[in-house]
């Protein structure tokens, strides 16, 4: 129940006017996040609920206020807490989660990776190899790149996105990377 709760509280906050990334998010990024880190806490035997509900609550801090983009994985994190406490859950799985929460950039240093931690931070960067057209619309009409400044930065992001992976989800994932990297060079 906590986790239909969740993806609802995440869900409406997505489809708020204010939401920088647009309602798409929802669908195109945490939805396919939360499948991805599923599928990795089986491959890896960590605990499912943990798993969903931190990949649920990711980037929730960016999408309620862009504002707190820099730092979305330390505010999320407060706020996963304050989230989980409203449903009187326990004190360890809200640790847990908010160390997800807290490791899941790959441009930022991580936090102590445990089993549950490398689901959500595999789902978060899968998720962008499962959509690049959402991350293009996010690069010209979020951020108002022009064609080369997009396709620049999308590279660097999936790359990012490739390097943080573990080496379970890159076998998942690996052709979906080959294929952005021969369709974004071709862009040059």
């Amino acid at each position: 129940m906590i986790v239909k709760e969740i993806a609802k509280t995440v869900e409406a906050a997505c489809k708020q006017p204010a939401n920088y990334f647009g309602y798409e998010i929802w669908s195109h990024h945490i939805l396919p996040a939360a499948k991805y880190s599923k599928l990795m806490a089986k491959k890896l035997g960590a605990n499912e609920e943990i798993v969903e509900i931190a990949s649920l609550l990711h980037d929730y801090a960016s999408v309620k206020d862009y504002k707190l983009y820099e730092d979305h994985h330390i505010h999320g994190a407060k706020l996963a807490e304050e989230i989980l406490q409203k449903y009187n859950c326990p004190v360890g799985k809200i640790e847990q989660v908010k160390n997800c929460i807290l490791s899941h950039r790959g441009s930022k240093a991580a936090q102590k990776l445990t089993k549950e931690a490398i689901c959500v931070r595999d789902g978060d960067s899968m998720a962008h190899f499962d959509s690049i057209s959402a991350l293009f619309y996010l690069a010209f009409f979020s951020h108002k790149m022009n064609l080369n400044e997009a396709n620049e930065w999308l590279m660097q992001k999936l790359e990012r996105s490739w390097n943080k992976l573990s080496p379970k989800a890159k076998k998942v994932i690996r052709d979906k990377y080959v294929a952005s990297k021969i369709l974004l060079k071709s862009q040059k």
